[in-house]
């Protein structure tokens, strides 16, 4: 079982730019592959990306490639979110979670998230 702890949301304005943290309890975080998602009011929990149990292999949804990046420290038991030219349709609150196996691209296929941190682009 892992437990997850986001940290790093705010207010920024657009084009600015933010660091998402994820840190994870217990001592096989390694085993998990780890997605982060974000979930705007009124809408559905929504895929941003996701990175595999080595860090090899990194999959984003179309809206955030080329400005968002996922990394983790396998040491520290933390995953992040680089954000950056942030948009105002970036606005939600995002969540990190864990899954063992492979990625998936949708919540139902994680086991483990964490509380969520809010992030907020004005324009």
């Amino acid at each position: 079982q892992v437990q997850l702890v986001e940290s790093g949301g705010g207010l920024v304005q657009a084009g600015g730019s933010l660091r998402l943290s994820c840190a994870a309890s217990g001592r096989t975080f390694s085993s998990y592959a780890m997605g982060w998602f974000r979930q705007a009011p009124g809408k559905e929990r929504e895929f941003v990306g996701a990175i595999s149990q080595s860090g090899s292999s990194t999959y984003y949804v179309n809206s955030v490639k080329g400005r968002f990046t996922i990394s983790r420290d396998n040491v520290k038991n933390t995953v992040y979110l680089q954000m950056n030219s942030l948009k105002p349709e970036d606005t939600a609150v995002y969540y990190c979670a864990a899954t063992i196996g492979i990625i998936r691209y949708t919540p139902s296929g994680y086991n483990y998230w964490g509380q969520g941190t809010q992030v907020t682009v004005s324009s």
